[in-house]
């Protein structure tokens, strides 16, 4: 069976009035993405770049088979339907196999991004109870040693393992994938199977999963149709964004393949703007997602020197500036710079489409076509009038791309819903024409480079620091990366805050939580606002730092 999302392209209204979804009552994500194509042998779905130079080609029946020995390698281990198997992999082939192959078995799968640091994956791993990990060996020993508190984890495979007598030798993941059969039987599955917890940020607490069903990446098709322009029957897709995210892997990677069309995977790790050229030359991309960030990098470089094929470019996570359109169009010719917006609960709500319509700097673009979007009164779920500030919101009924729960965490679930909507968290007005236009988010959460950080996980692995009392967390502008991270520290009596203690901190986080949530600025205080109850008010730091 061939089963593909199409859009009615005579125009954007059109669309929106006449789009359906139709999923098929046994779908399955892994059979979407890579068992329905035609000619799979022939097929390319992965092209594989490393920094050493090495290139791999793979095509949908060599990821499809994989999948299929790493099925039968996980069900050997003792993963079964339901369980969570941790995914802690850069952009290299085994992170969408591992992916596949939970699908497959009817476990569920769990991106974990290679910045995480042995407190960030622990949390993870012990709040979802995971019985499986499979993790590159940069993060091996991360994992090794969050693996002591998560009495739930009895299988740790490890990709690429080199031994070097720095620990046992795990299981190896080619020598799974050697040993198992290459042919599995896949579990029954619907669209509204349980397929991944993907976590948020945290803003006003720990990390909270959401719990995502098969149907979440065949969901995010209509918004890939519209920020591609429409037609993605030849498309080469590429962002540099991590696998871990929903950005990379509901925006790009999954899309493209239930399309049947290829991916490049590069483990670049920093990103670097010129090895960004390079590659969309070399493999001639015509469709890429790139962050804001990223894309402020690139403006420093010469794009005429290059001979690329790029048609159209998606960018999402903060607002594109006049700055960044204004060079797409003197630099990239031709090439269409398109917003999209979305989070991790329902991603692709709100894209743009110049062949539907024009797009204006600084608006997220319109509603996609079947997600029900608008901007509400979070109090009553009434809509709010043209021109009005309000949250942004969707309809929970009958859309893929909602979650479907916060793991083990109802009263949060329930937090987020008023009436029949799901709120987003995130201010905007509507105009006249419908587009929306971003104001703010109504909690505390940083966007810094892309990424969505909560403050609180960063407050508790600062104060892990025996000389810090107290600290805050706020982001603060900045020209390249939209945001940086600021803590305003108060350091314990009889210490004094100098630069060797903010190396210190600055250095602990990022071992510890993640290398793209240590502050880049820290300022030590003698005391810091709070509440009756003794909580920090972030909002006063924020005003203190506006002033100044």
């Amino acid at each position: 069976m061939t089963w593909n999302v199409t859009l009615p392209a005579e125009s954007y209204e059109t669309a929106r009035e006449e789009f359906e979804w139709d999923l098929p009552t046994d779908y399955n994500a892994a059979y979407d993405l890579v068992g329905k194509h035609d000619d799979p042998e022939a097929r390319v779905a992965l092209f594989q770049a490393y920094p050493d130079g090495r290139r791999e080609t793979y095509t949908f029946a060599d990821l499809d088979r994989l999948s299929d020995r790493l099925a039968n390698a996980l069900a050997d281990s003792g993963v079964e339907r339901g369980d969570r198997v941790g995914v802690v992999l850069p952009q290299i082939p085994a992170n969408p196999i591992t992916h596949l192959a939970c699908w497959k078995l009817g476990a569920i799968s769990m991106p974990l991004s290679v910045l995480f640091g042995p407190d960030a994956l622990e949390y993870r791993l012990q709040d979802s109870a995971a019985t499986a990990v499979v993790v590159g060996s940069g993060r091996y020993e991360a994992v090794a040693e969050a693996r002591g508190n998560c009495p739930d984890l009895e299988t740790v495979i490890e990709v690429d393992w080199r031994h070097e007598g720095s620990h046992e030798e795990p299981e190896a993941f080619a020598d799974l994938l050697t040993g198992a059969s290459a042919s599995f039987d896949p579990v029954e599955t619907g669209p509204d199977t349980p397929a991944t917890i993907m976590y948020t940020s945290g803003s006003t607490g720990p990390p909270k999963g959401a719990l995502h069903t098969h149907s979440a990446w065949v969901g995010h098709c209509p918004a890939f149709r519209m920020y591609f322009e429409l037609d993605v029957s030849e498309a080469v897709c590429w962002t540099p964004a991590d696998w871990a995210w929903i950005g990379a892997l509901g925006d790009l990677l999954f899309p493209a393949w239930h399309y049947g069309r290829p991916v490049l995977g590069y483990p670049m790790g920093e990103f670097d703007a010129e090895t960004a050229f390079d590659l969309m030359e070399e493999f001639r991309v015509t469709s890429a997602f790139l962050p804001p960030t990223a894309i402020r990098m690139m403006m420093n470089v010469d794009a005429d020197e290059y001979d690329l094929a790029l048609e159209a470019v998606c960018s999402g996570g903060e607002p594109l500036t006049p700055e960044i359109m204004t060079w797409a169009d003197s630099e990239l010719e031709g090439v269409a710079m398109n917003e999209l917006y979305g989070q991790t609960e329902a991603n692709l709500l709100v894209a743009n489409c110049q062949s539907w319509f024009p797009a204006k700097p600084g608006s997220m673009g319109k509603p996609v076509p079947g997600h029900d979007v608008a901007v509400i009164d979070s109090e009553t779920g009434e809509e709010r009038p043209t021109g009005e500030v309000g949250e942004i919101a969707v309809k929970r009924a009958g859309d893929p791309v909602l979650f479907e729960e916060y793991w083990n965490q109802p009263e949060k679930t329930e937090g987020v819903r008023v009436g029949e909507w799901h709120l987003t968290g995130d201010l905007a007005e509507q105009d006249a024409e419908g587009y929306i236009w971003f104001k703010s988010r109504d909690d505390d959460l940083i966007i810094t480079s892309g990424y969505r950080v909560g403050p609180g996980e960063v407050e508790e692995a600062i104060l892990e620091h025996p000389d810090i009392e107290q600290v805050g967390v706020i982001g603060i502008p900045d020209d390249t990366r939209g945001e940086v991270i600021k803590a305003f520290c108060q350091p314990v009596d009889g210490v004094d805050g100098d630069d060797d203690l903010r190396e210190e901190v600055r250095t602990m986080v990022k071992e510890d939580l993640a290398k793209h949530e240590y502050p880049r600025e820290i300022e030590f205080v003698d005391e810091l606002p709070t509440t009756t109850t003794g909580k920090i008010r972030r909002s006063d730091l924020r005003e203190r730092e506006s002033e100044e």
